[in-house]
């Protein structure tokens, strides 16, 4: 499972997906040239990026050596980290709640980092089952824990 997936430089994209925005418009049997739709498929192009900037993080970068030594074994948790995604199936959004559970074995992580590894994969086009499994998966790169749980509810 690719962890640290990345397309070309993205915004070097923006071009080509304007101008399949553009013929999207025209499918449809709109004017992409009438005044309300002109800027529309740059807009939704810069959209589309932005609900995937997931693709230009790495949990390297994420981390940030927010890695620490610490003595502590007992169960770390953080609830109800909000979510935003895209159905790689439909393309629409979907969102909802991540909960992180880990048990440490000699190391932590900063906890606003679980959050940050949340929004790594979650911004990438997916499904509930892969981002569960991306997250525990960073997590335990990250930690190398004893364990790790990851509750992800759609909303």
């Amino acid at each position: 499972m690719e962890l640290d997936h990345r397309p070309p430089t993205r915004e070097s994209l923006l071009p080509d997906m304007s101008r399949s925005y553009r013929l999207l418009l025209s499918s449809l049997g709109e004017d992409p040239d009438r005044q309300g739709l002109l800027k529309t498929p740059e807009r939704a192009a810069k959209a589309m990026l932005f609900f995937t900037k997931g693709y230009d993080q790495s949990l390297e970068e994420v981390l940030n050596d927010a890695v620490f030594d610490e003595d502590h074994d007992e169960m770390v948790v953080v609830k109800d980290i909000e979510m935003f995604s895209m159905c790689e199936h439909h393309l629409v959004p979907f969102y909802g709640k991540v909960s992180i559970g880990y048990l440490p074995k000699k190391k932590i992580l900063g906890l606003s980092k679980l959050a940050r590894i949340v929004e790594i994969f979650s911004r990438r086009l997916q499904v509930q089952e892969r981002l569960t499994k991306q997250i525990a998966i960073a997590v335990t790169k990250a930690v190398d824990p004893a364990g790790v749980a990851v509750v992800v509810e759609g909303v």
